[in-house]
C-alpha cells in the first residue's frame, strides 16, 4: 500500500528545518539607488564546497506534474546549495525529506504560494521541481564545476504526495 502524505503551506517556520523561504515578507530591508529600490537583503546564502566549484544562475523551465504525485525519487546536492525563484505567481510543490545516516526519511510536502522560493543548504534531500496546474520557468542558483554535486535515491515504494 503507498503512504500519503498531505501538502501543507510552506511558512519559514515549518520549512526551517530543510532550508529558507524566499520571500519578501519578514526579511530585512535596505533603501538603495537613492530611495528607489527596496533591497530584501541576505534572503539565504550560497554555499560553494570543494575545489573547482563556482556559483551558478540557471533558467529551468519546468513542466507541471499530475497530482498527486507518486514521489519515487528525492536528491541532494552535497557540494553546494540550491535555490528555486519562480518567475511566475503561480504555486508550485516543494518536496523534502530529512536526512537519516545519508538516507532520506519520510517525506514533507509543501505548497508555496505567490512570491515564494526556496533554497536548500548543501545535502538537504528534496524533490524535483515541481510546478502546478502550467509550466513554469524558474531562476535556479546552484553549484557548477568540478566534482559530482548529485545524488538521487528512489524510495523502495512511492510516496503519495497530495494537495488540501
Amino acid at each position: 500500500m503507498t503512504k500519503a502524505i498531505i501538502a501543507r503551506p510552506l511558512t519559514r517556520e515549518v520549512f526551517a528545518p530543510f532550508g529558507e523561504v524566499l520571500e519578501k515578507a519578514g526579511s530585512e530591508t535596505r533603501l538603495i539607488n537613492n530611495g528607489m529600490c527596496t533591497r530584501h537583503h541576505d534572503l539565504a546564502p550560497v554555499e560553494i564546497i570543494g575545489e573547482g566549484g563556482r556559483p551558478s544562475i540557471n533558467i529551468f523551465a519546468g513542466k507541471p506534474y499530475a497530482m498527486p504525485l507518486m514521489l519515487e525519487m528525492v536528491e541532494r546536492h552535497p557540494l553546494g546549495s540550491q535555490a528555486f525563484i519562480p518567475m511566475h505567481d503561480r504555486p508550485f510543490l516543494v518536496v523534502v525529506c530529512p536526512d537519516e545516516e545519508g538516507r532520506p526519511g519520510t517525506p514533507s510536502a509543501f505548497i508555496t504560494k505567490p512570491g515564494q522560493g526556496v533554497s536548500f543548504p548543501p545535502g538537504q534531500w528534496h524533490g524535483v521541481l515541481t510546478p502546478l496546474d502550467e509550466p513554469g520557468d524558474f531562476v535556479v542558483v546552484d553549484r557548477a564545476g568540478d566534482g559530482n554535486n548529485l545524488e538521487e535515491h528512489y524510495f523502495d515504494e512511492p510516496w503519495r504526495i497530495e494537495l488540501p
